[in-house]
């Protein structure tokens, strides 16, 4: 019995968890020092994640490069704009074009987290920036380590991967 539940476990896994590459979290996260924390994010792109906060902190990425125009464009729905723009970033960066924003795509992008203000001690709220291409936005990391961000509304949200509240 105790085999047959390891096998099915092992079969239901997700591709990017049983690799080891994704850290199973339901959020952007991070922990210790903010280099290299988005070395183990989730997918997010037309198939996996595509409605999700997560998706909107991706489009915040792209909209800081030069990707998306507007913040308008920052809606949370990974459809075929944020796909071609994903691909077109990708391709800038010498990344696999895919449209997929997985783990190569995500720590290509957390090499632009830079230090604003906060602290780095246990329990204290990090502030980080993103130095995009064009434009600049602020975000954080709270004491449980999620990524927060503020969305096309000025409201600050929680980069999720299940859900999506951001406009």
């Amino acid at each position: 019995m105790g085999v047959l539940t390891a096998a099915l476990l092992t079969v239901s896994t997700t591709p990017a968890a049983a690799s080891g590459t994704y850290s199973g979290l339901a959020y952007v996260y991070g922990a210790g020092a903010w280099q290299g924390d988005w070395s183990n994010e989730g997918v997010v792109d037309v198939d996996t994640n595509r409605t999700s906060n997560a998706t909107c902190l991706w489009q915040k990425v792209l909209w800081a490069d030069g990707y998306l125009s507007s913040t308008a464009d920052i809606d949370g729905d990974f459809g075929t704009q944020t796909k071609t723009a994903t691909a077109n970033w990708q391709s800038r960066y010498g990344l696999g074009a895919d449209g997929s924003a997985g783990k190569n795509t995500w720590t290509k992008a957390g090499t632009w987290l830079y230090y604003v203000s906060g602290s780095e001690q246990s329990g204290q709220t990090l502030t980080l920036g993103y130095n995009g291409a064009v434009r600049d936005f602020t975000m954080t990391r709270d004491a449980n380590g999620n990524y927060q961000f503020w969305d096309g509304d000025g409201v600050k949200r929680t980069a999720g991967y299940n859900y999506r509240t951001c406009s």
